[in-house]
């Protein structure tokens, strides 16, 4: 979850328009990513348990 803005990735999903397949674990996701919602950095994600 991002930390700034609430965001949630889901690993199940992944983020197919910006070329992270569906089932892509959390940890395989790019450092450089961003957040689509506010651009923080992965660094500004904490995991969650929903």
């Amino acid at each position: 979850m991002c930390l700034i803005c609430g965001w949630v990735y889901d690993e199940a999903a992944g983020l197919p328009d910006e070329g992270i397949p569906a089932g892509t674990r959390w940890a395989d996701v790019p450092m450089n990513w961003a957040c689509p919602e506010c651009g923080a950095r992965k660094d500004d994600f904490e995991m969650v348990a929903f």
